[in-house]
């Protein structure tokens, strides 16, 4: 935004104490601008807002109030982006509770590409670490920019899978987080923060310093389905926030994927339970793509990502018979042997290499889980 008068009435209207979105929203209707909003009499307020509300807009925000974003934009890798600008997100306006204004770190050309959210637990399994960076790997580099919530889990892999793309048509990733800018939740995320502020973009409504409340991430969940045409669960529990974002994704008019899994895991229950809702069963980005054909070109199949879930065993390995015993569901050493005919001895130095090697993952409880 150009303007710094604008601008700083914009930042003022955000941070008035009490107003919330859809008031503001029947004030900007109403005087057609935040400086016209501050300019109204309190009689002109009184008739859209609560008599409280009136009176706080009449005291105005001070300079002090505003200073810290204005000296945030200093770095020219900031950005402000008010529901009157063309770099806010269009898809937004649709959507029953846009943001005010969405502060920016990296790149503004992001918030209106095409975009798939990629969301789920952040308690993932290997193997929904592997779908999630897989599948986001190859729908960024059709041209889908990838958007998550930049949590621990399926939000963090997604990202990172995103970033992978090293062509000019990649669609890039954007983190949408629950806290100001100048923070960064959760701090193990801290690289791939910086990452996503080179590379890609983070943005929130959240003013600068405000700390992860735990209010706010199931708000900023509406953002994440709202910039995009539909939204991929990878992994998710029956209590996952993830399902939220879902949730909100149908009420928004986009489409809603899920990856099935094992009857017997967790994680899978969520995306069952989407799936059951109506949620399209994926299993490749080429389902996603097709579904989606009217935003990008899909590319030629990718061989690589016909199964990203589920492969064959590879016939080439002599030990790939035990793969595929094991199979998807976690397995314990008495149920492997007993499928496969051998020792426990046996067992564990064949398993011990597989782990080793990245195809298997041992979980808690004695459990063999196969991740390809």
């Amino acid at each position: 935004m150009n303007d710094d008068v604008s601008l700083k009435a914009w930042l003022a209207l955000s941070l008035t104490r009490g107003l919330g979105g859809e008031s503001a929203r029947r004030l900007l209707k109403e005087f057609g601008s935040p400086d016209a909003v501050f300019a109204a009499s309190a009689r002109s307020l009184k008739s859209i807002v609560k008599a409280e509300i009136a009176a706080e807009i009449g005291k105005g925000i001070t300079d002090d109030q505003i200073a810290p974003a204005l000296a945030w934009l200093e770095d020219g890798n900031n950005h402000i982006a008010t529901l009157a600008d063309s770099d806010y997100p269009q898809a937004l306006l649709n959507i029953p509770d846009p943001p005010l204004l969405l502060y920016v770190k990296g790149r503004l050309d992001l918030l209106n590409r095409p975009a798939l959210a990629i969301v789920g637990s952040r308690n993932a399994t290997p193997q929904g670490i592997g779908n999630a960076e897989a599948f986001a790997k190859a729908l960024s580099d059709a041209g889908l920019c990838i958007v998550s919530g930049m949590a621990h889990g399926i939000d963090a892999a997604a990202h990172r899978g995103a970033l992978r793309c090293q062509g000019n048509n990649c669609g890039g990733s954007i983190g949408v987080v629950g806290t100001g800018l100048d923070k960064v939740y959760p701090a193990a995320n801290r690289d791939l923060a910086h990452a996503l502020a080179q590379q890609g973009a983070l943005i929130s409504e959240f003013p600068l310093g405000t700390p992860p409340l735990a209010a706010n991430f199931p708000r900023r969940n509406r953002i994440i389905s709202g910039m995009c045409a539909g939204s991929l669960v990878v992994e998710a529990s029956l209590q996952s926030g993830s399902l939220i974002t879902a949730r909100l994704a149908l009420e928004q008019g986009r489409d809603v994927f899920a990856i099935p899994g094992s009857i017997h895991a967790p994680q899978s229950k969520g995306c069952h339970a989407l799936i059951k809702q109506g949620a399209k069963l994926v299993e490749t980005a080429q389902d996603i793509l097709e579904e989606l054909c009217g935003l990008i070109v899909a590319p030629a199949r990718d061989p690589d990502m016909q199964e990203p879930a589920i492969q064959g065993a590879d016939t080439q390995d002599p030990n790939s018979a035990l793969l595929g015993h094991l199979g998807f569901d976690p397995t314990d050493l008495d149920t492997l042997g007993k499928r496969s005919g051998l020792t426990v001895a046996e067992l564990s130095a064949m398993l011990l290499m597989f782990e080793l090697e990245g195809r298997i993952s041992a979980l808690p409880g004695g459990l063999y889980q196969r991740i390809h």
